[in-house]
């Protein structure tokens, strides 16, 4: 889970919001999730994530991305696609994507 916010950023930009039903800490997934964000790290147009879980398997990640380039080399990635074919057959119960546009962003953070 991530412990900083992404703060407000200067849109339009493009979001990822995955949600997920699973187990908790099934085997091999916290390796591929490090994976995972060392690779979408590198993709230009990537502006960060936040990511939470509550103790019952429900889990949100939002991804952030300049555009939907950005966006889409990410979807296409070929180790991320390999991990979403694993996660669909070995860890999730569900999940759902959403793809927004973000036209207004702004934030807080108490000093």
């Amino acid at each position: 889970m991530t412990q900083k916010l992404v703060a407000g950023l200067e849109p339009p930009y493009y979001t990822a919001l995955f949600t997920s039903i699973r187990p908790d800490a099934p085997e091999g997934y916290a390796e591929t999730a490090s994976r995972m964000q060392e690779i979408v790290k590198e993709i230009p147009g990537f502006l960060g994530y936040e990511a939470a879980r509550t103790p019952g398997g429900i889990g949100i990640t939002v991804a952030y991305f300049r555009d939907l380039e950005s966006l889409d080399a990410w979807r296409l990635d070929t180790e991320h696609q390999a991990a979403k074919t694993y996660g669909r057959e070995h860890w999730y119960d569900s999940y759902s994507v959403h793809i927004g546009k973000v036209e207004r962003s702004y934030s807080f953070e108490r000093e």
